[in-house]
């Protein structure tokens, strides 16, 4: 029994030997970041919503230019009205019939 106690010891100590004796200090935590940017509502979309008997829609606009438009019939799935190209023509578009759409983002525009 000591036999095999001993080793088991020994290895269970190698850990121990093997540690640095000069460590050295950790580095100073540095400051952190600033603070974020004040809420702007400007980029945030305003919602109209728009009930009638036969369909519910909210129309998203975003400094006033209507881009995209949601559709909820009273009988049936939703589905989106949204302007791709920026030139006001609606393409309908169903809820996540593909989750893989490239962005696009407006760089600049005047």
């Amino acid at each position: 029994m000591m036999r095999r106690l001993l080793p088991i010891l020994l290895f269970a100590a190698l850990p121990v030997w093997a540690q640095q004796g000069d460590l050295q200090p950790l580095p100073a935590v540095p400051p952190p970041p600033p603070e974020m940017e004040a809420f702007d509502a400007a980029m945030e979309p305003q919602v109209t919503i728009v009930r009638n008997a036969k369909e519910t829609r909210e129309e998203y606009r975003i400094n006033g230019k209507l881009y995209m438009v949601r559709v909820t019939p009273a009988v049936g799935k939703p589905y989106y009205l949204v302007d791709r190209q920026g030139d006001g023509v609606m393409m309908e578009s169903e809820i996540n019939p593909n989750p893989v759409r490239p962005p696009m983002w407006v760089i600049h525009s005047w």
